[in-house]
């Protein structure tokens, strides 16, 4: 039986286990969570029945798999004390912290398996969208395995390099914070048209949630759904135009441009340490 060791077990690693164990391929016992907070290893075995570890090398003595979960100026702290036991061992190393590129993962790791993935936070109700890429180390049956773990939370996509992650967090690994900015606008906006702020609130949720799925279940892209709600003359028109007249495009094209630098950044900070 695959056994899978995750570091950190916090939001991102909850919501991975949660979705393996909902899917019904990989039992409990099977899981080994390491993570310093107790309350934290008390609440995943009682909610999941996973065994967990205060100790990180005690949680990997038996991986095929680690999947590491802590944030991405912890990496090289984590995996140092890890290294002679990993390059024994060789588990498959899953990262999903944003920024830490391939070949420094599986320096630091001493892993020659590495696959690096961004996933995003509606992985955290199961509907995430989540990129990877992987070593040329990874087999056939590793990467299906890696697929495997991560469609637990939403729809995986593979990419062919360390750029295109960073193009993937650019996208989908911030772009929830771009529409709940979105959100943000336009409720405030509906309060200053005179709706009340729950009302505002309500039907800037709906619209948001009807739009995704009406987009997610159509035909056509979604520039000709926008289109044919956008008649000529009319209401929705003059409110595109002016979304236009302030180069909404340039602005989420510069927006998204900054997030991939930063994402590059950090990989080139990071990976000097």
């Amino acid at each position: 039986m695959t056994q899978i060791a995750f570091i950190g077990g916090g939001n991102m690693a909850t919501s991975i286990i949660g979705g393996l164990l909902q899917q019904g391929d990989i039992s409990a016992s099977a899981i080994h969570v390491a993570d310093p907070g107790a309350e934290q290893r008390a609440r995943l075995q009682a909610q999941y029945g996973v065994l967990t570890y205060e100790s990180n090398l005690d949680a990997v003595a038996q991986a095929s798999v680690l999947i590491l979960a802590v944030k991405p100026q912890m990496m090289k702290t984590v995996l140092t004390p890890l290294h002679a036991t990993l390059e024994t061992r060789q588990p498959m190393l899953i990262s999903v912290a944003a920024g830490i590129d391939l070949a420094t993962l599986k320096t630091w790791s001493g892993c020659h398996a590495v696959v690096r993935c961004m996933p995003n936070t509606p992985a955290l109700i199961g509907k995430g969208a989540t990129g990877l890429f992987a070593s040329d180390a990874v087999s056939l049956e590793q990467r299906n395995l890696a697929d495997q773990l991560l469609a637990a939370t939403g729809i995986t996509v593979w990419v062919q390099s360390d750029a295109e992650i960073d193009a993937v967090t650019a996208l989908s690994g911030s772009g929830p914070a771009y529409y709940f900015l979105m959100m943000e606008a336009m409720i405030a906006a509906g309060v200053e048209l005179g709706l009340n702020q729950e009302i505002a609130t309500r039907l800037t949720l709906q619209t948001a949630l009807g739009a995704g799925e009406m987009a997610s279940s159509a035909d056509v892209d979604p520039a000709e759904l926008r289109h044919r709600v956008t008649s000529p003359g009319g209401t929705t028109e003059q409110a595109i135009l002016s979304f236009e007249k302030a180069k909404m495009h340039d602005i989420v094209a510069a927006a998204m441009q900054a997030a991939a630098r930063r994402a590059s950044e950090l990989s080139e900070e990071l990976g000097d340490k």
